[in-house]
């Protein structure tokens, strides 16, 4: 008895090659990653539901929610812009929090993001639901209290990893009566005058606070401080002098900004000097090499000179680990405050917190009217949020015993779920911003991959995530990331084995590895209906350029764009290897 073939007879799909599948993507987060995405999404993509979500008031992330006294970036402002809207007119070379938190806030309303961005609007959770092929996501208003839910194709936590505050584990910190705030939680109201500060911690923040409420009339600083820190000569001093500027002079004159604003070419040189700088500075992490030994030896004498009047603390304070293993930052005016009659430096480990102060271990009791706590984030932690994938699988869970995501973006039984500045997103030297555009470029490839072949779910292979994970963790067995410091950029909480906040290379590394997806690396499932014809994503033999346009538009874009000088790649008669391209970067696919 013959057999009947009961299977749909294959159909082309009734849509051009090149057509924009509907496509729902959601972004948490409206910082330096969510406006970029805000911005390349509708540029380079079309029929995309966009929505971002933003739990404070404004755009600006992390720039918006630190409002504390002294904070600016510790790079040069230059260099913490997006590539394609540089600002001329810097007041600084180490930009303040309010000038950066604006530039943002301008660069969103000029390329449109506003459109996208819904503000005061928290994401309590994610969910993925592998029936429907969608994330579930449940939102806060928080300025009424409502709660709803959404969904989304495509998921993308922009929220950074300075954004969830890491307060002290001291015993005795609910009991304090006088004012308790975190450098990411600051009271621009209260008044420091006159006042006994406690300020716990001595990383970026606290070496950005230190110096300004040191200035305050009559305020008595009592700085406790555990871990030893390298505080480095200005980043871009030599850079400074190659340009004609005082080092000494961080603050741009209203004539160089000016000039800045009127000279395009000499602003570009000006970035380009110092991109050139942070970008070749890379063997400095690698431990014992030149570069690390002249530095220890330079920075040395520059913090025991600058703290000759306070000996005492160049001995606590200077390091035996390798410049970069924290952090390091320039520090301007912090070393100089501690060593004024208004600053005491206390190394003694904190015992407990009292209603009045606070107890070290050696029996001493320290009152102060305020406690800082400058303690940092939990950089390297899931979201503040549950996140759940396939199984029911929470991201808390898939990071432990430490994150990991494969090129710092994607994590398997995450399906259509991707991360901007996620685990191993951040960089020693050079530009931070240009890895975040980076992954904003790799992230809107996906998309359209999904969108253009009718895929309904990209998620990455567990055996690249380990091969990822094994490769950071070889790679850094060389470099002073591993000394023995206590640090952000480790595992579990900072005293961890695992290199966990680092790209494991350069800058100019990670923009390579990012350039084109492989797409080898993923794992597939067809949109629902589709057959199993994987092909039927080539349409009905048309291409959107030529099929009739809408309103005053003939076709629906250019039937003869391939001869526009735009997209011609012209070689170079005789000898096309010659190409000045090809030799500032080479070829990829």
């Amino acid at each position: 008895m013959g057999s009947t073939d009961m299977s749909t007879p294959f159909q082309l799909k009734d849509a051009p090659i090149d057509g924009h599948r509907p496509i729902k993507v959601r972004i948490i987060g409206a910082g330096y990653s969510g406006i970029y995405l805000g911005i390349r999404i509708p540029q380079r993509l079309r029929n995309v539901d966009l929505r971002i979500y933003e739990k404070e008031e404004s755009v600006g992330g992390t720039w918006w929610v630190n409002k504390y006294p002294g904070c600016a970036c510790d790079i040069p402002a230059h260099s913490y812009q997006y590539s394609f809207n540089p600002n001329p007119d810097w007041s600084a070379f180490y930009a303040p929090q309010q000038e950066i938190c604006a530039y943002l806030q301008g660069t969103a309303e000029k390329y449109g993001v506003l459109r996208f961005v819904n503000l005061s609007h928290k994401v309590e959770s994610c969910r993925w639901d592998d029936d429907r092929k969608k994330w579930i996501l449940k939102v806060q208003r928080t300025d009424t209290k409502e709660t709803f839910e959404d969904d989304a194709d495509v998921l993308v936590a922009a929220r950074g990893n300075l954004s969830d505050p890491a307060w002290p584990n001291i015993p005795g910190l609910k009991s304090f009566e006088g004012e308790v705030m975190h450098s990411a939680r600051w009271n621009e109201n209260y008044d420091f005058k006159n006042k006994r500060v406690g300020i716990i911690g001595n990383g970026s923040s606290a070496i950005q606070i230190t110096p300004s409420l040191q200035k305050i009339e009559g305020t008595q600083l009592s700085c406790f401080v555990r871990s030893k820190t390298w505080i480095t000569n200005p980043f871009g001093d030599h850079v400074m002098r190659k340009l004609g500027l005082d080092p000494n002079k961080l603050e741009f004159s209203p004539e160089q900004r000016r000039e800045f604003a009127e000279n395009p070419e000499k602003l570009f040189n000006f970035r380009k000097t110092i991109e050139v700088d942070g970008g070749t500075i890379h063997d400095i992490s690698i431990r014992g090499s030149a570069m690390q030994r002249g530095a220890v030896g330079a920075f040395s004498e520059a913090m025991k000179s600058r703290l000759s009047k306070k000996p005492e603390i160049a001995e606590f304070l200077i390091p035996s680990f390798g410049i970069g293993c924290r952090r390091s930052t320039p520090g301007p005016g912090y070393l100089e405050a501690l060593v004024e009659d208004n600053v005491d430096f206390i190394t003694d480990p904190i015992e407990t917190i009292t209603p009045t102060g606070v107890t070290l271990k050696t029996g001493r009791s320290v009152p102060v009217d305020v406690l800082v706590c400058a303690t940092g984030f939990n950089a390297s932690s899931a979201p503040p949020f549950p996140v759940y994938g396939r199984g029911d699988l929470s991201l808390e869970t898939r990071f432990k015993p430490f994150p990991t995501a494969y090129l710092s973006l994607a994590v398997d039984s995450f399906p259509n779920f991707f991360m901007m500045l996620g685990p191993n997103s951040a960089i020693g030297s050079g530009s931070l911003t240009v890895i975040l555009e980076n992954e904003g470029d790799y992230i809107v490839k996906c998309i359209r991959k999904l969108q253009k072949e009718d895929y309904a779910t990209m998620t990455i292979k567990p055996e690249r995530v380990r091969d990822w994970s094994e490769y950071c963790h070889e790679y850094f067995k060389s470099t002073v990331y591993t000394d023995t410091c206590h640090s952000w950029y480790k595992s579990e909480g900072g005293s961890g084995d695992r290199i966990t906040g680092l790209w494991p290379g350069s800058t100019l590394h990670a923009l390579e590895a990012l350039r084109a997806p492989r797409w080898e690396d993923y794992d597939w499932e067809v949109i629902e209906g589709n057959g199993e014809n994987r092909l039927k994503w080539l349409g009905n033999g048309w291409s959107v350029t030529h099929t009739p346009g809408e309103g005053e538009n003939e076709w629906g874009g250019d039937p003869a764009w391939y001869i526009e000088p735009r997209f011609v790649d012209f070689p170079l008669p005789g000898r096309p290897e010659e190409d000045e391209t090809l030799k500032m970067r080479p070829f990829s696919h």
